[in-house]
């Protein structure tokens, strides 16, 4: 028992550290990064862009091999997510500062599938679905801790990004000891193991044509939400620093955005009840508000905290949304419908930060926030249209049950 619980505890961390600490703070400590090696706008998006793109290789690797070798994985995501972190503390200028950036962002997209794995094969089934969703909310906490180091360290964010890589190795190692060997989860023996086998088995089943053309909507507008939204974490608190906000203000607003996709907890209960597309469109449209506030209010201080706030709960949120989506479709095969849908979102980021860095650098912050709610809105606005597709191409697919549907919810990998 206390082992799982070290297990369940050192996981939470992990995704903390990978996503939060490393993959996520990016746009928190950019603006100092900026100051001190002379990073322009441009160069910034890229190397956001090229992360973005690096996480999806890894989350594809994770996709691969998390059912062989989990444990591996676990160290990988530690090693590379810690590595990215200490180099771009040490980095001398802005090349090394990019390449240990875009490396450090693989780290997560390795850690989401492996932890699934594990915590399915060595939690009990009776307390897999909390745990899972235990382990699946470090991004929120991960980003708070990121803010508070900013407060702490700032104007030096090479001990920020230090201290984020030395934790990110130090709970992978616990992770690693606490999960040695196997437990009584779904993957182990006894009464549970079969149920554990018979719904990985059904779940490992290959996608078909069929399965492809009824994710085809929502895969489109998993990457008109990510190319959206990518103009808040990349320049997010730039565009507070910009407008005059102090340390203490931009930071905060980081920290708000952090309790706001923690507080998807407390809005579960209502958002289980809604249809897919509609907490989609829900969702993201709170997003979009939130990005065209905080690009044309920036100089507001309540304004900027709110719209961090509901931009975090709402992007969390609407992460969720997409695996309900592919629940809907189709239920024994949610966990690869949750992979591809992640992955078109992190590409959709991909691009969109490169976009952004190109407007902020040319037509200015307002017009790159802008732009951003245009798109998050476009993919609001098509969810209910989606839906009728999607519903059409879905049959012969296997629908959800409300059990399946909350398994659904609960195993997938951390919001990217």
């Amino acid at each position: 028992m206390l082992r799982q619980r070290v297990l369940v505890a050192s996981g939470l961390g992990l995704i903390a550290a990978t996503y939060g600490l490393v993959r996520l703070a990016y746009g928190l400590f950019l603006p100092d990064v900026q100051r001190d090696l002379g990073l322009s706008s441009g160069a910034a998006g890229w190397i956001s862009s090229g992360a973005s793109v690096l996480y999806c290789v890894g989350a594809l690797v994770g996709f691969v091999l998390a059912a062989r070798a989990p444990r591996a994985l676990v160290l990988a995501a530690a090693l590379v997510a810690g590595a990215g972190a200490l180099g771009m503390a040490a980095a001398p200028g802005t090349m090394v500062f990019g390449a240990a950036s875009v490396l450090g962002s693989a780290g997560a997209g390795l850690a989401s599938p492996a932890l699934v794995r594990l915590v399915a094969e060595q939690v009990p089934d009776a307390a897999q679905g909390r745990a899972q969703s235990i382990v699946n909310a470090g991004t929120g906490p991960g980003l708070v801790g990121a803010g508070v180091l900013a407060l702490v360290l700032l104007p030096d964010w090479r001990a920020a990004w230090a201290v984020s890589g030395v934790f990110a190795l130090a709970v992978g190692g616990v992770l690693l000891a606490a999960s040695h060997g196997r437990g009584g989860g779904g993957g182990g023996g006894g009464g549970g193991g079969g149920g554990g086998r018979t719904r990985h088995a059904a779940s490992a089943r290959r996608p078909d044509r069929r399965w492809t053309r009824a994710h085809r909507g929502v895969v489109g507008l998993a990457l008109l939400f990510g190319a959206g939204s990518a103009v808040v974490w990349t320049y997010g608190r730039s565009a507070l620093v910009d407008a005059g906000a102090p340390v203490a203000v931009s930071v905060s607003a980081w920290i708000a955005l952090g309790i706001g996709g923690a507080a998807v907890v407390l809005t579960a209960r209502w958002t289980s009840r809604l249809r897919a597309a509609t907490a989609w469109t829900a969702t993201t449209g709170a997003v979009a508000v939130a990005v065209v506030v905080l690009g044309v209010w920036p100089q507001s201080t309540v304004a900027a905290l709110v719209a961090c706030a509901v931009f975090g709960w709402g992007y969390t949120a609407a992460t969720g949304a997409l695996i309900t989506w592919t629940t809907e479709i189709d239920a024994d095969r949610s966990s690869a419908g949750t992979s591809v849908l992640f992955v078109a979102l992190v590409l959709g980021q991909a691009a969109g930060a490169a976009l952004a860095g190109v407007l902020v650098g040319s037509a200015g912050t307002v017009v790159a926030f802008v732009a951003g709610a245009v798109v998050t809105v476009v993919s609001a606005a098509l969810g209910p249209v989606v839906r009728g597709s999607a519903a059409a191409r879905s049959s012969g697919c296997t629908p959800p049950t409300p059990r399946s549907r909350r398994a659904g919810r609960s195993r997938h990998p951390a919001a990217p």
